[in-house]
């Protein structure tokens, strides 16, 4: 490998990953991370067909050795420009405890590792979700969130076990300290000269918006896309190209921030207007 090419690393490769890693890794190291061996060995199969240059990485973002060998294996095949972060769980998919470690710790740990090697002029784009909109927490809590240090985050009485009811509170609560953690990370990582930014999206049609369609919300998550201005669910394709503008040279001057990708469901509920839908 050239070790002054471009990196692009994508870590998890569900719907949106996949999408995403086609997107952004043409003409580069693409680096693809997931923690399942037979998803991440599809996926490479996949786009190296394509005629990209892969290299496979099975990682747990809720491992923190995991998570520095694939930030460290990424530096050693050239400058690491972008990150995109996608992995994750849903309530339907999972108990509080995964949610907290996967969804909040591992967006921590790879806030981290990445942040302390990413290259000068680079952007990372991490996942979060609309649900964390819909959950801001009073201000003493999100400044805990977003800057207890990663080693002592899940100690936060707030999210014990007993503190968290279910899933569901898990997910926003992950979430909305995904976006948080975020913009407090954009600060070092500024130190680099990079950027990193979130996204939330809406309901998107992959396999884990599939599995919450047909869980317990389903109807009311089915109510909110209804009554929302786009009318439909996401794509894949419509995350791939927001990553695509925050990781590119159109948004350079864009960091610390979160986006929105919901087909307008945040303003319909917020505003009231999906109430009689």
């Amino acid at each position: 490998m050239n070790a002054d090419g471009r990196v692009v690393v994508v870590v998890g490769l569900g719907g949106m990953g996949l999408a995403v890693a086609k997107r952004l890794g043409s003409g580069s190291t693409l680096v693809l991370a997931d923690c399942n061996a037979a998803t991440l060995e599809a996926a490479a199969v996949e786009i190296r067909a394509d005629g990209y240059r892969v290299v496979e990485h099975q990682t747990d973002v809720s491992d923190e050795a995991s998570v520095a060998s694939l930030a460290r294996s990424a530096a050693e095949l050239g400058r690491v420009e972008v990150l995109a972060h996608t992995a994750g769980v849903s309530p339907v998919q999972a108990s509080v405890e995964a949610i907290l470690r996967v969804d909040l710790l591992g967006t921590a740990l790879m806030l981290d590792a990445f942040g302390s090697m990413i290259a000068n002029g680079g952007a990372g784009v991490f996942i979060a979700s609309m649900a964390g909109t819909f959950f801001q927490q009073d201000p003493d809590l999100e400044r805990r969130l977003a800057t207890t240090p990663t080693s002592e985050l899940l100690t936060l009485p707030e999210l014990a076990p007993q503190a968290v009811p279910d899933p569901g509170v898990a997910y926003g609560l992950a979430k909305r300290a995904n976006q948080l953690r975020v913009r407090a990370a954009s600060l070092l990582w500024g130190q680099r000269g990079a950027r990193v930014n979130s996204i939330s999206p809406g309901v998107i049609s992959t396999p884990m918006g599939s599995a919450e369609l047909d869980g317990p919300s389903g109807d009311y998550m089915r109510q909110m896309v209804n009554a929302s201005p786009a009318g439909r669910l996401g794509t894949p394709h419509d995350i791939a190209s927001a990553v695509e503008f925050l990781a590119g040279p159109n948004s350079t001057f864009i960091t610390g921030t979160d986006l929105l990708v919901d087909g307008g469901v945040v303003a319909t509920v917020l505003t009231g207007a999906g109430n009689d839908a």
